[in-house]
């Protein structure tokens, strides 16, 4: 097991149940972190649970079924995280969603009212639950996962990237909340964006051998860009984009 800076940690991570949430699980396990996922849908969940313990005997992996668009469920997440492990030092937020159109004129405002809750609303959730034990632990991270369309919208993916600049700002918004709260002595504490321009998994490869999938992160190297996080001080990755392609 690891014994650097994700060492005992306690990390949550929300919408842990798909395939980047299963990467994240076994590489938070395999650094040495006490791992709490969460998901909406219980078998998912547990399978992925299951995956991580199984790969790292030792390490402590446990799942929680939650609704994350129910804000005080998040909530009370969150106080059960830091009542049976005494701590919190960091919340993945992998929760995500895509719809899209043909054009800009057939951008169906349905998806948006989806997109919303699913993209901004449980970022909202989650951020508002956390942020105090964040703040209290001496290496607290939240990392949500963004886009590279929310930089740059294409006509398609107007209610997608509006959703994702949404849910960047908000966490942008908690930066500075542990950016004040640091003082002069700056944050022990960070919010940071990771962004790619899609996610690749090996079941999308099977099913698609003659893809190429260029400039898609795959959730392994996701799940490792996650976990450096905390290699890093609170001040270096507080507020901000850490690309894992191309800005466009």
């Amino acid at each position: 097991m690891g014994n650097g800076a994700l060492s005992g940690a306690v990390i949550a991570v929300a919408g842990a149940g798909g395939p980047a949430g299963r990467a994240t699980l076994l590489r938070l396990a395999e650094a040495g972190a006490i791992v709490v996922g969460s998901d909406n849908d219980p078998e998912r969940l547990a399978e992925a649970v299951d995956a991580a313990s199984y790969a790292h005997g030792g390490a402590t992996v446990v799942g929680d079924t939650v609704d994350l668009l129910d804000r005080q469920a998040a909530q009370d997440w969150a106080n059960r995280v830091e009542k049976d492990f005494g701590r919190v030092d960091g919340l993945v937020h992998l929760v995500g969603g895509w719809r899209g159109s043909e054009t800009f004129t057939k951008t169906r405002l349905d998806d948006w009212d989806l997109l919303e809750l699913l993209l901004i609303r449980t970022v909202q959730h989650t951020s508002l639950a956390f942020h105090e034990a964040l703040q209290r632990s001496d290496r607290g991270r939240y990392v949500l996962i963004s886009a590279a369309g929310a930089s740059k919208p294409t006509a398609g993916n107007a209610a997608y990237a509006a959703a994702k600049a949404a849910a960047e700002a908000w966490t942008l918004a908690l930066a500075d909340y542990f950016g004040k709260a640091g003082g002069e002595q700056g944050p022990n504490a960070a919010a940071a964006i990771l962004v790619v321009k899609a996610l690749v998994h090996d079941a999308m490869r099977a099913e698609r051998p003659n893809a190429k999938f260029a400039g898609f992160t795959d959730v392994n190297d996701l799940a490792e860009a996650i976990a450096g996080v905390w290699d890093k001080p609170a001040a270096e990755v507080n507020g901000q984009r850490l690309w894992l392609t191309e800005k466009p």
